[in-house]
């Protein structure tokens, strides 16, 4: 007899994912599992059809092998609800899926009670412009849990040690029965530890841990940008029961800066010019941040045209050649005029007499005229 598609047997599309697969599977186990219906032959067969499918579109390696060669790429690699190929067995694909249900899987749950690692801690680091371009030492305070240096990470006093937890004998673990099948929970009385500390550090007060604020000196290499981590091992909150403690990531934020606005590799920045510097060309001086240059204005310079510099940039952090500086020029308007200098300007205005010198109006008044027609 031929078998089912084993997308057709779990009621899936062939692209499903899977998460799609493994929630097909579990409603179709909850249904057919023999303990919920044992005098039924029917859903038997039903239930090791299902778990024969999800066993090999479950995994990637004998999904990809049943789309390709179908049922003949998989023969012998699933055993149905008896023993399964390739030296998995039923407890553990149930375990896998059900066990999100009830916090455990069917295989067994972990212990805690051993060196648990600490915390990883993350500290916003703010930085001039200069500083994150050119690099930096800077000194941060950092709030954090360390060992107790009176019991040295136990919780417990000074000659004594904790003792193994009595419901769950040390596992930090207790298997519940839960229907038809168990599954195993967070031991209630010691929280998972697998350890009580009966007689516990006057200075931790049982933590095995204390708060403490540290003063670190981080070194900012140069070139870091906005959101750039710097990894400081063992910095982080120290593990408990002699676990090695975590690390400690500073992330850079670059404050606003007065004149430049960066943007990669490359810094902008804006140049107010006068109108007789925009019309008749000239030179100025502008700033960097290696010091001051002279910029070359060409004569009949429009606002907002932007002149680069090339190497007045950053250098990436990670290497490669500096970036560029580039300045928008914006020809201010004067203000404050006398009354001899309007009349200046007056006369200017009038010596145009309409010629084309102003060649973006002239533009602009066009594209105004063709939109209205």
């Amino acid at each position: 007899m031929s078998k089912r598609d084993y997308y057709e047997v779990l009621s899936v599309q062939k692209g499903a994912d899977s998460k799609e697969i493994k929630r097909a599977y579990r409603k179709l186990a909850m249904k057919y599992h023999p303990d919920r219906n044992p005098d039924d032959k029917d859903a038997d067969a039903k239930f090791k059809e299902a778990t024969e499918a999800y066993e090999i579109l479950g995994d990637e390696d004998k999904r990809a092998r049943y789309d390709q060669f179908g049922h003949a790429g998989v023969d012998g690699q699933a055993g149905g609800a008896g023993g399964f190929g390739g030296g998995g067995n039923f407890s553990d694909i149930f375990g896998d899926v059900f066990g999100d249900i009830f916090g455990g899987g069917g295989g067994g749950g972990r212990s805690r009670n051993g060196p648990q690692r600490g915390s990883d801690l993350k500290y916003n680091l703010e930085l001039t412009l200069e500083q994150a371009v050119k690099g930096a030492e800077v000194k941060i305070r950092v709030p954090t849990l360390t060992e107790c240096d009176t019991c040295h990470g136990s919780g417990a006093k000074e000659g004594s040690k904790p003792s193994a937890c009595g419901t769950c004998h040390g596992q930090g673990q207790v298997r519940m029965q839960q229907g038809f099948f168990s599954v195993q929970q967070t031991c209630p009385t010691c929280r998972g530890q697998g350890s009580i500390i009966k007689d516990p550090c006057n200075s931790c007060h049982g933590q095995g841990v204390k708060e403490e604020t540290k003063t670190l000196n981080v070194k900012v290499p140069a070139g870091v940008d906005n959101g750039d981590r710097i990894r400081l091992s063992g910095e982080g909150e120290a593990g408990t029961r002699g676990g090695p403690a975590g690390d400690l990531y500073v992330e850079s934020h670059i404050k606003p800066h007065s004149i430049f606005e960066r943007d990669g590799r490359n810094l902008y920045c804006d140049v107010p010019i006068t109108i007789a510097d925009a019309a008749l060309g000239g030179e100025i001086e502008v700033p960097t941040l290696d010091g001051r240059v002279n910029l070359k204005i060409p004569a009949e310079t429009q606002s907002g045209k932007l002149f680069r510099l090339r190497g007045k940039g950053v250098v990436p952090v990670r290497g490669g050649s500096a970036g560029d500086l580039l300045c928008r020029v914006m020809v201010e308007t004067p203000i404050n005029l006398t009354s001899e200098q309007k009349e200046i300007l007056q006369q200017f205005q009038a010596s145009l007499k309409g010629e084309t010198h102003s060649p973006r109006k002239k533009s602009w008044f066009e594209n105004v005229k063709q939109f209205f027609e």
